[in-house]
């Protein structure tokens, strides 16, 4: 069975550009690990389009019992530090989630890694 890794990055903001601007970046990162072959589920690159389209909420309140459920099914889980990720509500859960899994927790920068 191939690992499946978990993308952690924040989210939420009150401005729809930084939503955005987080959205693509997680995008990109997902995109360099897949081509890399990794399999890789991030729920931001994965559910924002479901959200814009039909109107869902963006908060951690809404999408906890989601990324819950995903990070249980993962091996391991990669934080990427956008600006925002060590005040993020979500992004906080889901560390504590994944290291109660006993999952390996990778934290990655990003401007270094392009």
């Amino acid at each position: 069975m191939s690992e499946l890794i978990y993308i952690a990055s924040p989210y939420s903001h009150g401005s729809f550009d930084v939503r955005t601007d987080r959205f693509e970046s997680v995008c990109e990162y997902a995109g360099k690990l897949m081509r890399a072959g990794l399999v890789v589920y991030s729920p931001i690159a994965h559910s924002h389009p479901i959200a814009r389209r039909c109107g869902l909420p963006t908060d951690w309140k809404y999408w906890e019992k989601f990324d819950h459920a995903m990070i249980t099914r993962c091996t391991s889980m990669r934080v990427l530090m956008l600006p925002g990720w060590e005040e993020s509500t979500g992004v906080t859960a889901e560390i504590q989630i994944a290291q109660a899994l006993g999952l390996e927790v990778e934290y990655v920068s990003w401007e270094t890694d392009e």
